[in-house]
């Protein structure tokens, strides 16, 4: 059976140090853990899931370009770039995607220049603040999009 949708999932800059860097914040789970949580999930959803992390703004660009055409939904974790980057704001515009934001601490309760996003406002929803199981609610929430968007 062919999966449904087709889902990209990004993460920026330090995710790829989850479960070794301040783990009061970001806890213990590793992204591989997430990894594993989310392919399993989305074998439940019946949707096939793609991974990319990197610390460089360009390497995220490039990759949500090569979305286009791919990919039914991005769910990114921006991280850092989420209160700098216009380059990956543009980038996700440019393909025309549907885009839910993650981040597993809630950036609303955390110092004032990490409380901006320049990818609240385009994208379809935004999951902050419930840890790693964020990821996993944006799965859900994605292919609900999906299905309704239709």
């Amino acid at each position: 059976m062919k999966p449904r949708y087709q889902i990209l999932v990004l993460n920026g800059p330090n995710l790829n140090l989850l479960g070794q860097r301040e783990s009061a914040i970001y806890g213990t789970t590793t992204l591989a853990d997430i990894e594993v949580s989310c392919r399993e999930k989305g074998k439940l959803l019946g949707v096939n899931l793609a991974f990319f992390q990197s610390n460089h703004e360009g390497a995220l660009v490039d990759r949500i370009q090569q979305a286009r055409g791919e990919v039914d939904l991005i769910i990114i974790n921006p991280a850092a770039y989420t209160h700098t980057s216009v380059a990956i704001r543009d980038a996700l515009l440019a393909v025309g995607l549907p885009v839910i934001e993650v981040h597993i601490s809630n950036i609303h309760k955390r110092e004032s220049f990490r409380q901006h996003s320049y990818i609240a406002d385009i994208a379809v929803g935004q999951v902050v603040g419930l840890g790693p199981q964020g990821y996993l609610l944006a799965l859900d929430g994605g292919v609900t999009y999906l299905q309704r968007e239709g």
